[in-house]
């Protein structure tokens, strides 16, 4: 990742971010280094009224991180293809199902490695 777009990320980390929320963040870009180190984190979007959001991609953006007052949303793009034996996704987006944390506790990564590779497996089929 270059240093620009890891700055990019840091900064909306820092300045949307409610602080407690922070450390699961950072939690869950640590595992997606260490795990799935095929996954780019980048920067998406981002206008004059919407803030851009880190995403992480292999041939297209698998997943998305959003924050919110009450937590961190992990929005999976073809969520509604996966296996959810978890059953952590939520949503009714034609494509997409998230995944809601509220604190650094309740990151799972054997649960959370379950979901990314599936992810990771869809849009390694996709031409």
């Amino acid at each position: 990742m270059s240093s620009s777009i890891q700055k990019q990320v840091e900064e909306f980390i820092r300045t949307k971010v409610r602080p407690e929320y922070r450390p699961l963040v950072e939690a869950f870009r640590t595992f997606i280094k260490s795990d799935f180190p095929q996954l780019k984190e980048e920067m998406r979007g981002g206008t004059e009224n919407y803030y851009g959001t880190p995403v992480y991609r292999l041939k297209r953006i698998v997943l998305v991180i959003s924050p919110s007052q009450h937590g961190i949303t992990f929005a999976f793009s073809e969520g509604k293809l996966f296996q959810d034996k978890y059953g952590m996704l939520e949503g009714v987006g034609n494509k997409t199902l998230n995944i809601r944390l509220s604190s650094p506790a309740e990151f799972d990564e054997t649960k959370m490695r379950y979901y990314v590779q599936q992810a990771i497996d869809l849009d390694e089929q996709r031409p």
